[in-house]
């Protein structure tokens, strides 16, 4: 009787059936007989709809996901910082972004899946062999039916199981499984930050074309805590998310201008005025940059640097020249002056070598250098939307760096020590403060090559908000 009943149903109840089935673990059949008990039992209601309504397949979109919806699958990791998630839930759904959810285990202890659930729209999933997903292998769809996957909080607990191609629950599965970007935001205490294993298993996940979006610098949870390792905010997440579906690159479509190097101010045709700066992270900024989808000019003062691909090179020499080659190459989205542009230059440049005279010394009077990243940042018109400064210092970083926003009227200060006993002031690492109206924060020791990705994504995260 119940298989007859079942062959004579439509194909839209027998998949209803057929999901009711599976979330009880019951067979079709089984099924049948229950519903029609209860059916009895109730005096002839619908026990079919009074039950509990199923789990929507996970191929199927939400009504208020359209075809041109752009679907993000955000995994919760297991940390205090969890709390977040459902604020970045809000933000991705401000975007324009429809939302599925992953709990992990851990996840469940500081959120509910019913609080995710209900800010998303829909289910959030925590198990691997939950049979009302499982039935059709559902963790390979939740992999595949979104345009990119969000890990926030990132644990280290969860970062070393993405490394090391862990598949034990199913957020691993789905992060194995997909072959979507993947973009993470870390999130842990920053002793853990900084152990070694940690950052050999955020090197593996860059390798492997993962994304990172913070942490920053801050207070922790616990009491008297303080460093990196605190969850990128939820805006700065959604911003890149947004970059990230938006086209090829979080830059897609924004030009950028980047200085770089040093400048030589001639005294004669052998002598000249410079500093120490390599070039190396400026260049680093401008390969970043393109690689992120800007149409980038740099321009650049004499260093022994290869031209980065994928960028328009300007050379100069002078101060002068760089910047007359900067209002050349405007308008510009973004500028960023990483260059170290000398403060002066003599009066008069000597046509030819000034010879050495027994028992006098030639007089070298100076004249001030245009202020380039000043001027650039005081236009009233044509100028960039955001204007990125650099401050080496020896002494009072931040103070200086401060006072440096203020009076260059830049957007933001990029500020380092290149006090000879920090090796930075031609060398490959790298430590920064980015001073801002908002604050400042600090970013560890790293490569200029990671502080030039770091500081692409932040620029790419603030061109994507609302201009004020």
């Amino acid at each position: 009787m119940a298989s007859l009943t079942v062959r004579q149903l439509d194909d839209q109840l027998k998949k209803l059936l057929r999901l009711r089935a599976a979330r009880h673990g019951r067979s079709m059949e089984d099924e049948v007989r229950v519903i029609l008990r209860r059916a009895a039992e109730e005096s002839g209601r619908d026990a079919l709809d009074r039950d509990e309504l199923p789990v929507r397949p996970l191929g199927s979109r939400p009504h208020a996901a359209g075809a041109d919806t752009r679907r993000v699958l955000l995994i919760i990791g297991g940390g205090i910082a969890a709390y977040k998630s459902l604020d970045l839930i809000r933000r991705l759904q401000d975007r324009g972004f429809h939302v599925r959810c992953v709990l992990t285990a851990a996840a469940q202890h500081f959120i509910t899946p019913l609080a995710a659930g209900a800010l998303a729209g829909g289910p959030a999933y925590t198990d691997l062999f939950d049979p009302r997903s499982e039935f059709d292998v559902g963790h390979i769809r939740l992999a595949r039916d979104a345009d990119v996957v969000v890990v926030a909080p990132a644990t280290a607990d969860l970062i070393a199981k993405m490394a090391g191609g862990h598949a034990d629950d199913l957020a691993t599965a789905v992060l194995l499984a997909t072959d979507k970007p993947v973009l993470v935001a870390p999130a842990m205490n920053p002793h853990m930050w900084a152990a070694k294993a940690t950052q050999r298993n955020l090197a593996q996940l860059e390798a492997d074309g993962v994304r990172l979006v913070g942490p920053n610098s801050g207070e922790m949870a616990e009491r008297g805590e303080a460093g990196v390792g605190r969850m990128a905010e939820a805006p700065e997440i959604a911003a890149l998310v947004a970059a990230l579906v938006q086209g090829s690159g979080s830059l897609a479509g924004k030009r950028v201008l980047v200085t770089s190097g040093p400048t030589t101010e001639p005294i004669d045709p052998v002598r000249f005025i410079a500093n120490r700066s390599s070039g190396k992270q400026g260049h680093a900024i401008a390969s970043a940059a393109a690689a992120a989808g800007a149409d980038v000019v740099l321009v650049s003062g004499p260093v022994n640097l290869s031209d980065p691909p994928g960028v328009s090179v300007v050379h100069v020499e002078t101060a002068n020249e760089m910047l007359a080659a900067v209002e050349k190459a405007l308008p510009a989205d973004v500028a960023v002056f990483a260059a170290a542009v000398a403060d002066w230059r003599p009066r008069q440049r000597n046509r030819s070598k000034i010879k050495k005279q027994q028992g006098r010394t030639p007089t070298l009077e100076l004249v001030e250098n245009p202020d380039i990243l000043s001027t650039i940042a005081h236009r009233k018109s044509g100028r960039p939307r955001l204007v990125v400064g650099f401050a080496a210092e020896t002494d009072d970083v931040i103070a200086n760096a401060k006072a440096k926003l203020k009076n260059k009227a830049c957007d933001w200060i990029v500020a380092n020590d290149v006090s000879p006993a920090t090796g930075i002031m031609g060398g490959d690492v790298n430590t920064v403060h980015i001073v801002t109206a908002k604050g400042v924060e600090s970013w560890p020791p790293q490569s200029k090559d990671d502080v030039a990705r770091a500081l692409v994504e932040r620029i790419a995260a603030a061109s994507q908000e609302p201009e004020r």
